[in-house]
């Protein structure tokens, strides 16, 4: 099975981190970096091919990771000579995507049973399926529910839900005739072009482990929540 990891961002957001390594190179768990734990959950269920999409300190990516013989995969990488957002990247592999191929952002980490997902994507009748995820965040003001100018109830700092893209895709090769080649092109753009043209999109909601690394509180966060799970096992 193949895979797509979108390896290209600047890590704005992560500065100064990035000012030195490129986001999916940051260090996670003291032994692992972000896109070596992607690797490797991948490889756990069954992704042998995997493409590494680069751009910013791109031989930095192929020379730490190598052609992939130490994690067990064959690894593949294409750099973009110019920005191409979140989605154009998977244009220049459209010659070696002939069957279905997961995509995910690489600033992921999560527990996702890839597989599954994959089964799912495949099964389905849509050239996209998208991974979601419910998230919930409180909110720091009382609700005030109002009828005819009087409070007839307060809820205290109620929790909203949402339901968010999560950065990973299964797509079908039939997806190419919907992405420009060679044009700056994001996943918000593809998905809404695919509903204007009447395509079904469908939604494979994980209730797995999930965090983007992608601000610094977040990269945090996902250290400390490596940690404690290396010291429960």
């Amino acid at each position: 099975m193949k895979a797509v990891i979108l390896a290209g961002g600047l890590g704005r957001r992560l500065k100064p981190l990035t000012n030195l390594l490129p986001k999916p190179l940051l260090p996670i768990n003291g032994e692992q970096t972000v896109l070596e734990i992607q690797i490797s959950q991948l490889s756990k269920f069954g992704f042998d091919e995997i493409y590494i999409a680069t751009n910013y300190k791109a031989e930095m990516i192929e020379s730490y990771l190598g052609d992939g013989s130490k994690y067990g995969v064959k690894l593949t990488y294409s750099k973009e000579t110019q920005p191409l957002g979140t989605c154009g990247p998977i244009a220049l592999l459209k010659n070696n995507l002939t069957e279905p191929f997961l995509v995910m952002n690489g600033d992921i980490i999560t527990e996702l049973n890839y597989k599954e997902f994959y089964d799912f994507g495949i099964n389905s009748t849509s050239k996209l399926s998208v991974c979601t995820k419910e998230l919930v965040q409180p909110f720091d003001f009382g609700n005030v529910i109002v009828k005819e100018n009087k409070i007839v109830e307060i809820k205290e700092k109620p929790e909203l839900t949402f339901l968010i893209i999560a950065g990973i895709y299964l797509m079908k090769p039939s997806i190419f005739e919907f992405i420009p080649l060679k044009q700056y092109f994001g996943m918000d753009a593809l998905m809404q072009k695919l509903l204007s043209s009447s395509e079904t999109i469908f939604s494979y909601t994980t209730k797995e482990y999930w965090i983007d690394v992608g601000r610094v509180e977040d990269l945090d966060q996902a250290r400390k929540d490596m940690t404690n799970q290396n010291d429960t096992r």
